[in-house]
């Protein structure tokens, strides 16, 4: 039986990782700069992480949610204190796009209205609300485009205030770093607006902090970088390095009912004890004050090179943007110099994602790479013309 072809694939195949290094079939060792989508945060096979995720799935992998599950607890309390986001409650489910789709779907419940404002270039997921919300027409279905979504320019405050002023409006849901946007960040002043545009407006204020949650934006939520309280906090890609695991953190103002959320298999044993592991190395290893001195070094960096027009991004989620398409510079990283990237939809951003545990030597060696590759493509751009 074929594969439903729906993914353009680099000729890779990966069969073994440890750290921030990705082994082939071949035995070649990649540098992972992406991370599988910002997935991997405390680096491939960290040796706690396999320890615990090893133990549960020989104890118990698995029940429902129809019974007492003490690791939900556990991972709950350990993520209230290490992201200072105290007296919210937690919703585990399995993935960012689910993640959305409960958030946009309690703030409905909480309301009573049924219309989401969400921004130009803004990525939330491929479930039916969520992809609504996404402003990306390839990859909303008829069946997605029933739902009623507003898309406005990211910073454009009136149209926030117009839109919320008419009522309808049950959340606005914000990417505080646009991840498969490009990297673009509204203003604080935006931000701290729109939320008391949805105090005073009845509107739930969530914040989309799949990718960019889990310190990887130097705090540990982007949104912590402003004077802002969300109602709801949507979490996934590095919650579980690599185990599918997400969930939403609700305001004590939202209140639990009975049959209002469900999942099989959120929150089971399994993704617990890999989401607790996660915590663990993030506190123990102090790696959001790694974020933060790497990052420094990684820009520090990129500033020497000519060909950088821009540096966006926060932490270690970083963009670097080229006056040219980066295509064939990512194939050329990952061809020839064996090192993972990511794109954007903004086609002159080549996006960079590594483990949270990157250190200054894998960041010397991106840029040798980086700057051998575009000598070279300058010179062939040469004998060409």
């Amino acid at each position: 039986m074929p594969l439903f072809d729906v993914y353009p694939l680099y000729d890779v195949t990966p069969v073994s990782a440890k750290g921030i290094y990705v082994y082939d079939d071949a035995g070649t060792e990649y540098l992972d700069l992406y991370g599988g989508h910002a997935v991997i945060s405390i680096g491939h096979a960290h040796p706690k992480y396999v320890k615990a995720v090893s133990y549960q799935v020989a104890q118990l992998g698995f029940y429902s949610n129809a019974i007492q599950n003490p690791l939900q607890v556990e991972l709950a309390n350990k993520l209230e204190a290490l992201s200072g986001c105290k007296d919210y409650e937690l919703f585990l489910c399995n993935s960012g796009a689910e993640a959305n789709e409960n958030a946009l779907k309690l703030a409905s419940f909480k309301t009573g209205k049924s219309r989401v404002v969400a921004f130009k270039n803004g990525f939330h997921g491929r479930t039916s609300a969520a992809v609504a919300a996404t402003d990306n027409p390839n990859i909303i279905a008829p069946l997605n485009a029933q739902q009623k979504v507003t898309i406005l320019e990211l910073n454009d405050i009136l149209g926030v205030k117009a839109e919320l002023e008419k009522g309808d409006v049950c959340a606005v849901i914000v990417e505080f770093i646009q991840g498969v946007g490009g990297l673009d960040q509204g203003t604080a002043d935006f931000f701290e607006q729109v939320y008391a545009l949805c105090k005073a407006n009845d509107t739930m204020f969530i914040a989309d902090e799949v990718q960019s949650g889990y310190g990887r934006s130097g705090k540990f939520f982007a949104f912590q970088q402003y004077n802002v309280t969300p109602d709801i906090i949507s979490i996934a890609k590095g919650m579980g390095n690599g185990f599918p695991i997400g969930g939403i953190l609700i305001h004590p103002n939202i209140e639990a009912k009975y049959g209002m959320l469900g999942t099989t298999f959120g929150g089971n044993h399994l993704a617990c004890a890999a989401g607790i592991a996660v915590l663990d190395a993030i506190k123990n290893e102090n790696l959001m004050d790694n974020v933060n001195a790497m990052s420094e070094y990684f820009i520090k960096l990129a500033k020497t090179i000519p060909q950088i027009k821009n540096i966006k991004g926060r932490g270690l989620m970083l963009g670097l943007e080229f006056d040219f398409e980066v295509g064939a510079l990512r194939k050329k990283l990952i061809y020839e110099q064996h090192i993972f990237t990511g794109g954007a939809s903004n086609k002159k951003l080549l996006r960079i994602l590594p483990p949270l545990t990157i250190k200054k030597d894998h960041i010397n060696h991106f840029f040798e790479a980086l700057i051998d590759v575009l000598e070279e493509m300058e010179k062939t751009a040469e004998v060409a013309s």
